[in-house]
């Protein structure tokens, strides 16, 4: 099947000064994670006289410096340079999921139209890494898969309404489990539903490295000082953090920043590494990725849901195949917070979180 990728470019227009660069936003980007122009533009394939002038016409645009120089210790990003890499990242961390799905729908409608291969399986899932790997992996492989990514809840629904072959979904071990599990049953009622586990994976706190604020649990959100960015009010964890807080007595109103969210776990990890927000609620492997300080507070299990008769489809087959084989499950164990010990396991959705 034809591969397809979708990237988030933007731009700054300011009126008779003309454009920002992407490819400048791009060299700026590669400065802060290698350290020098240099390495940067290397990276790039350019040339560094091609790079300064990249950085030259940014520093005209705006009328001040983009990049710091110093002989023998690199380049460094000024605080303009700092705001646009943080954009960037904050950009693509939002749009990334949304991007991919439109990509495989994409992916499925060219491949319908131009040959007679068979319809794609279609998995409709809240977006999480092990998930993306997977589904990455069963579409390297040329199986047609199309994906979409959607709230837990928008994705049993389509289940629920034969939109999707397959739904991923998040329940958490421990107190809150038969809450979730109550939730997602008012569309998973189907007597032939099973579940296939893919990983476990934490989430907790996320804050700015060294924890400025200290804050170490979840009642610290509740200071006036402090400021939290969440999830939206229709995803999975936006439904764990309210159980959480509901079992410990914390109003969410209390907390400074509630009602503002970002759509991905990496997007909140985004705002609280650009220092928008001083904390947030998500998953521990884009914490680690923006280098965040992470505080472990619940385990789920992150599970795909689908009709007994579907294990049978080739793709699935081949999803349980690929589950099962070692060299991937340790590609999902090098994420941080993720353990697929039991990946590939089957049960029946009745008897999966006794």
């Amino acid at each position: 099947m034809p591969q397809i990728s979708l990237q988030p470019v933007w731009t700054l227009h300011r009126d008779e000064q003309g454009s920002l660069s992407p490819r400048l936003i791009e060299l700026l980007c590669l400065v802060q994670q290698q350290g020098s122009l240099l390495a940067a533009c290397q990276a790039m394939g350019l040339s560094y006289r091609h790079g300064w002038d990249l950085v030259r016409g940014g520093e005209t645009l705006f009328n001040t410096t983009l990049l710091h120089m110093e002989r023998g210790k690199g380049s460094t990003l000024s605080p303009l340079a700092e705001k646009l890499v943080w954009a960037d990242h904050r950009i693509r961390a939002r749009l990334q999921p949304v991007l991919d799905s439109v990509a495989s729908e994409l992916r499925s409608e060219i491949e319908r139209i131009s040959t007679d291969a068979p319809d794609a399986f279609r998995v409709h899932a809240s977006h999480g890494f092990s998930i993306e790997k997977l589904l990455e992996a069963l579409m390297s492989e040329g199986l047609p898969v199309a994906r979409r990514y959607a709230t837990s809840t928008a994705a049993a629904a389509a289940l629920r309404d034969g939109q999707c072959d397959a739904c991923g979904v998040h329940v958490p071990l421990g107190a809150q489990q038969g809450r979730m599990r109550a939730h997602l049953g008012q569309w998973l009622q189907a007597d032939d539903l099973q579940v296939i586990d893919i990983a476990t994976r934490r989430q907790g706190l996320m804050v700015a490295a060294g924890n400025p604020q200290k804050v170490y649990e979840l009642a610290d959100l509740a200071r006036d000082e402090v400021r939290f960015i969440n999830r939206p009010a229709d995803s999975g964890t936006r439904f764990l953090l309210d159980g959480l807080l509901q079992d410990q007595g914390i109003a969410a109103q209390r907390i400074r920043g509630y009602e503002q969210s970002e759509a991905t776990h990496a997007a909140v990890a985004a705002c609280v590494a650009s220092g928008l927000a001083d904390v947030g609620f998500g998953l521990e492997r884009p914490a680690r990725y923006f280098q965040l300080d992470f505080m472990p507070l619940v385990t789920e299990r992150y599970v795909l849901v689908c009709h007994r008769a579907t294990l049978d489809h080739p793709v699935a087959q081949a999803l349980l195949r690929l589950l099962a084989d070692p060299a991937f499950r340790s590609s999902i164990n090098a994420l941080p917070g993720y353990d697929a010990r039991s990946a590939g396991s089957i049960t029946p959705w009745a008897d999966a979180f006794t």
